[in-house]
């Protein structure tokens, strides 16, 4: 009988007793302000079970997020290896000349619609900001045009005034030519410009990416540059064959070249993301196995503890009983 009385006046005292014992571990588990019903025993041991088990279930939640990322990387790095044989040749007949000094800009950067992949969102919109005040000016216009929720979100913030047009939900679907030409039409209908600057990310590795502008100038500029005898001066010296002129040849050509590196850039740019996403959830899953460690033991400590000072309890007790 004075045994069960002991072990029923220490059910209603070791909650108080046990946490005035293990101070540092009150003040670090009861922090989340979790309401305790009166009558528990060891309320600390709740809880560290409760976020292990929450630590649990975050780590397969990454676990899971990094192995869809990686399937999705190797879908779309084909399609990326592809297309740069297609802007290539523009490059080598129309160059790449970033320094080129014009008066309307309109810089189109090229984002993800989701978080949870790294930098690689506030890279484009810092490389952006760099190449707006780079070919910034008193006589100068520079316009942005934002292909992904992620830098709209950052850019709006200060630069709203100076947004044209936004798309967004690009990866719904599987990414295809028909669909990235129907933006880059919509683009060159809407927008007025002498050069367009592509800002995306350039596919390294899975753990590397490059932040990378591309330039794609107006029909105007180029037979303007080419006139001039620069680095577009080589075009005089082929011969255009049919009844179209040379404005017409340059106007389709630039149209056919904006498309074929916005399709480029906007593959990169979904290969990087999802490189960086598989990163990041390798990371998080990592951090997370540590984090379970610590509470695991954190939790085995715990229970001991409880378990000597029940059995303390109990011995004095039974020894004050005895005396």
């Amino acid at each position: 009988m004075a045994m069960a009385a002991l072990r029923r006046e220490g059910r209603r005292l070791s909650p108080i007793i046990y946490s005035n014992n293990v101070p540092s571990l009150r003040s670090s588990l009861l922090s989340s302000q979790e309401q305790v019903s009166p009558g528990v025993r060891y309320v600390s041991t709740q809880i560290v079970r409760n976020r292990m088990k929450s630590v649990k279930n975050i780590q397969k939640i990454t676990k899971a997020m990094k192995m869809v990322a990686a399937s999705k990387l190797r879908q779309i790095q084909s399609k990326a290896e592809n297309s740069r044989g297609l802007w290539q040749p523009f490059t080598a007949l129309l160059g790449d000349t970033p320094s080129v000094d014009v008066k309307r800009n309109v810089i189109v950067t090229i984002s993800s619609d989701k978080g949870l992949c790294g930098g690689i969102n506030s890279t484009s919109v810092k490389t952006s900001r760099g190449v707006q005040k780079v070919n910034d000016g008193p006589d100068k216009e520079n316009k942005y045009v934002i292909l992904g929720e992620k830098a709209k979100v950052q850019l709006i913030r200060d630069s709203k005034d100076k947004i044209e047009l936004c798309f967004a939900e690009l990866q719904k679907n599987p990414l295809n030519y028909t669909q990235v030409s129907a933006i880059a039409d919509d683009i060159l209908k809407n927008v007025q410009f002498d050069a367009l600057r592509i800002v995306y990310n350039k596919f390294s590795s899975v753990v590397s990416f490059l932040p990378t502008v591309s330039t794609v100038l107006s029909p105007e500029i180029v037979e303007r540059e080419s006139e001039s005898g620069g680095k577009l001066g080589d075009l005089d010296s082929y011969e255009i064959e049919g009844g179209d002129s040379k404005s017409e040849i340059l106007q389709n050509l630039a149209e056919f070249q904006f498309s074929c590196v916005m399709f480029n850039a906007v593959l990169e740019n979904a290969c990087s993301e999802q490189g960086a996403r598989m990163s990041a959830m390798d990371s998080s899953s990592r951090n997370a196995g540590e984090m379970l460690d610590r509470l695991t033991l954190t939790y085995n400590r715990t229970r001991q503890a409880s378990i000597t000072t029940e059995l303390t309890e109990i011995i004095s007790g039974a020894s004050a009983l005895e005396g």
